[in-house]
């Protein structure tokens, strides 16, 4: 590694007139534009790189922030990554990524050691694991701004960022009832996940706007687990226990998107077209929605900007603690988006 006293060497400065320039302390303001540039040139040609772990201990500033997620593998949290990591990348902050395995003790864990390296800011990607989880004494009591995504926790001092859910159902109810439907089953999420409550809801409130009656021997939950593809051998499962009943159905809406191919594998084994004889509704938009035969209709939640949105609430934090005040996020709620593909059509 090229040091400092190389890089005065070279240009032939004073050791500490070569680190004030290229540390752009504030005496480099006194320092003569051609100093700055043959010190700069001569770090150049030397390959000099400054040495970030030693400035970190010199001003406590670790420009890293640390990003808990429940299952790496859950298609939910890929796109939400991706706008967490290009919007710390454009601010110079470094994420440590964690993938807790959807174990408490490896949550809590990963959590002490973030916390050991000083991270600047928190971002949780929350499940219904979090549920479970009473982490915001020690998160307060550190001074770490934090921000959950998919959970909204009773305190002004964590921010978070989630989709409006009972108008993501709304959209997708009211485009089925445009089409015709007035027969339509349901595949609701498992009662513990956060999510399922205000998604009935927003089921609940058009139907008695709109005059539409809900058989309950058409509704079914979601069992409990913690893989989160499971959802597609529920809504398989589920899907054939509802042909079994015999009870009409002309539409489909599901949970989310996983239990939305699980229930088109159903109908299509079952020898019902979709969306011929059955539309089927999804909620998410995750990647393989748009790829799937025929097209899953499906409200998208905007998960990159999710990202981005906690990032943003995070470095509001950060700000607080750099300028010694009183740490508070907001609480933001996003607008889903019904996208329209080929697995519904109008009743015939």
């Amino acid at each position: 590694m090229v040091t400092i006293r190389e890089v005065a060497k070279e240009s032939g400065f004073s050791s500490t007139t070569v680190s004030i320039v290229l540390n752009n302390a504030p005496l480099s303001r006194y320092i003569p534009e051609t100093t700055k540039k043959k010190i700069e040139r001569a770090a150049k040609k030397l390959g000099y790189r400054p040495n970030l772990f030693a400035r970190t201990l010199r001003n406590q500033r670790t420009h890293t922030v640390g990003v808990m997620v429940f299952d790496m593998t859950d298609p939910y949290c890929t796109p939400i990554l991706r706008g967490i990591e290009n919007t710390l990348y454009q601010a110079s902050f470094l994420p440590i990524l964690t993938d807790v395995h959807n174990e408490r003790s490896r949550f809590e864990r990963y959590l002490e050691m973030l916390l050991d390296r000083k991270v600047e800011a928190l971002i949780i990607v929350a499940n219904w694991l979090f549920v479970d989880i009473d982490v915001l004494g020690d998160l307060e009591k550190n001074n770490v701004p934090t921000a959950m995504i998919g959970r909204e926790p009773h305190t002004r001092s964590i921010g978070s960022v989630m989709v409006d859910n009972e108008q993501g159902t709304q959209m997708a109810i009211q485009h089925l009832f445009a089409l015709g439907h007035r027969q339509i089953a349901f595949l609701r999420g498992p009662k513990h996940i956060t999510d399922t409550a205000p998604r009935w809801k927003g089921v609940q409130d058009f139907a008695k706007k709109n005059g539409l009656e809900i058989d309950r021997k058409l509704v079914l939950d979601l069992p409990e687990s913690r893989d989160p593809l499971s959802p597609f051998d529920a809504g398989y499962k589920l899907t054939m226990e509802l042909l079994e009943t015999k009870r009409p159905f002309s539409a489909l809406m599901a949970f989310d998107d996983m239990t939305a191919f699980g229930a088109i594998r159903a109908l299509t084994r079952a020898g019902i077209k979709v969306p011929e004889q059955c539309s089927v509704v999804g909620f998410d938009d995750i990647a393989h929605s748009r790829y799937l035969t025929p097209g899953l209709t499906t409200v998208r939640q905007p998960m990159p900007e999710m990202g981005a949105m906690a990032v943003s609430l995070v470095s509001e934090g950060i700000s607080a603690v750099q300028e010694k005040r009183k740490i508070t996020l907001n609480h933001r709620k996003l607008s889903p988006e019904l996208i329209v593909r080929e697995s519904t059509a109008a009743v015939v």
